[in-house]
C-alpha cells in the first residue's frame, strides 16, 4: 500500500545574525544553509499493517508524513500510496487517504462538527446513503452525538479530536496518516482514541501510519515500528524485539511515609530517592516479584509501573547505532 525508496527531503533556509544591522544587510544579501529533513529513507507498509513511526522532535517524522500525503515535495526518491504518486495530487488520492495532525484542525472554528462533516461530504462526493452509515458509525463508536451540534469553539481539545477523527474518516480512506493524534489529551480520552483506531482498523483494514511520543498509543496500537533520528531510518522491525533489546527494565516508583533503609540497588538500578519516593529501573521479569516484595515488607502508599518514555528507547536506539536485521 505504501512503498518509499530512497527519499530524501532538503530545505534552504535563510540564515542571519541578530540585530538591526544584520536585518538590514539581509534586504540586499541574503544567506542560506541546506537543511537535510530526510536523508534516503526506503520502507514499504502493507494494507492494514498500523505502523509507528518514531523519533524526537526534529527527527523528519513529520516532513516524511507531508511528503507521503502530498502536502511536500521530495527533493529526491520515490513514493507512491495506493499506487498514486502523493506529489501529483490526482483527485483519486486525495479520495484514498487522509492526515490527521493533533496539532492542526480541519474543523471550522465557530459552526458545529455536523457542518464541517457536510462541507466535507461535498468535497470527496459522497452519496447520502454512504455518508449516512459512515456517520452513524463513526458517531458510535467515538461517542459524538452530545457534539454534533456544539460550535467547535465550545468543546475541549479532547472533544475536537474525536470529531477531527470522525471528519477524516468520512470517506473511508484506505490509507490514514496520524500525526500525534493523542497530543494534549487526557488518558481517559487517549485510551478511547486509540480503543476506536484499532476497531477501525479491524473492521476496515484501513492502513495506518502513526506517530506518537507516547508509549501507551505505541504499544496499544503497533506491532511493527520504525525509528528516524536526524532525517535517518535507524529502525524497522518488530515493537517487542525493540523494547527487548533496548528497554529490558521497566520503572518502579514507590511512594512511602518513610523511606525504609534497606539496600535499593538490591532491587534494581537506583533513578530517584526523595520525599519519601524511591524510583528504580527493575527487570521486567523482576518487576512483579519486587512489587510483591515492597507491598508484603514495607508500608507502601503507593506504586506505579511505567515503561521508560520512549524519547529515552529512540535516544539509546540511535546511539547504539540499532538497526534491523
Amino acid at each position: 500500500m505504501i512503498h518509499v525508496k530512497h527519499l530524501h527531503k532538503s530545505f534552504r533556509v535563510h540564515v542571519r545574525q541578530a540585530g538591526w544591522l544584520e536585518a538590514l544587510r539581509s534586504l540586499w544579501r541574503r544567506e542560506y544553509r541546506v537543511v537535510e529533513a530526510v536523508k534516503d529513507i526506503s520502507f514499504t507498509i502493507e494494507k492494514g499493517e498500523i505502523v509507528g513511526f518514531l523519533g524526537p522532535n526534529g527527527a523528519g517524522k513529520t516532513t516524511t508524513m507531508k511528503m507521503l500525503a502530498g502536502l511536500l515535495h521530495p527533493t529526491s526518491g520515490e513514493i507512491t500510496v495506493g499506487g498514486f504518486v502523493p506529489f501529483e495530487q490526482k483527485a483519486e488520492f486525495k479520495k484514498m487517504m487522509s492526515l490527521v495532525m493533533g496539532q492542526k484542525s480541519q474543523l471550522i472554528w465557530d459552526i458545529p462538527p455536523m457542518e464541517t462533516f457536510l462541507v466535507n461530504k461535498a468535497i470527496y462526493e459522497i452519496d447520502d446513503r454512504t455518508f449516512r452509515e459512515t456517520l452513524d458509525e463513526l458517531v458510535e463508536l467515538l461517542e459524538l452525538e452530545p457534539l454534533l451540534t456544539k460550535p467547535t469553539r465550545s468543546l475541549s481539545l479532547g472533544q475536537r479530536m474525536r470529531c477531527e477523527l470522525a471528519a477524516a474518516l468520512l470517506h473511508r480512506p484506505q490509507v490514514l496518516f496520524l500525526d500525534e493524534p493523542t497530543i494534549g489529551l487526557d488518558v481517559h480520552t487517549q485510551e478511547k482514541v486509540r480503543r476506536f483506531i484499532v476497531d477501525y482498523n479491524r473492521e476496515h483494514e484501513t492502513t495506518i501510519l502513526l506517530t506518537s511520543h507516547y508509549m501507551g498509543d505505541v504499544t496499544a496500537l503497533c506491532d511493527r515500528v520504525m525509528i528516524i533520528n536526524y532525517g535517518k531510518l535507524i529502525y524497522d522491525g518488530e515493537l517487542t524485539v525493540l523494547t527487548e533489546k533496548l528497554a529490558p527494565y521497566k520503572r518502579l516508583e514507590v511512594r512511602f511515609a518513610k523511606v525504609p533503609d534497606v539496600r535499593w540497588e538490591d532491587f534494581g538500578e537506583v533513578v530517584e530517592i526523595e520525599d519519601g519516593n524511591v524510583a528504580l529501573r527493575v527487570a521486567r521479569e523482576k518487576v512483579a516479584e519486587v512489587s510483591a516484595h515492597f507491598l508484603q515488607h514495607f508500608h507502601v502508599h503507593d506504586i506505579n509501573i511505567q515503561d521508560p518514555p520512549m524519547e529515552e528507547v529512540i535516544t539509546r536506539a540511535f546511539q547504539e547505532g540499532l538497526h534491523d536485521s
